[in-house]
């Protein structure tokens, strides 16, 4: 994992995502908004888990996150 995220943003990620998709293999991909305390930002955090939905892969901060709007 990345030096710079913490474990709790991707629980809560995972916990409560702001939308969730499940991938063709079955893994799934959560993002959620965290604020990054190096410079205060919200940023997107995308948080990539096994196909049981709980176990972490992999996270990252998504710049091209596109919140839908209805």
């Amino acid at each position: 994992m990345r030096p710079y995220l913490r474990i709790e943003w991707c629980v809560a990620v995972v916990e409560l995502p702001l939308r969730r998709i499940q991938q063709n293999d079955g893994r799934w991909r959560h993002w959620g908004k965290v604020v990054d305390p190096r410079d205060g930002m919200t940023r997107v955090l995308r948080v990539l888990t096994l196909a049981d939905g709980k176990t972490l892969r992999n996270a990252f901060f998504d710049r091209g996150f596109e919140e839908m709007t209805a």
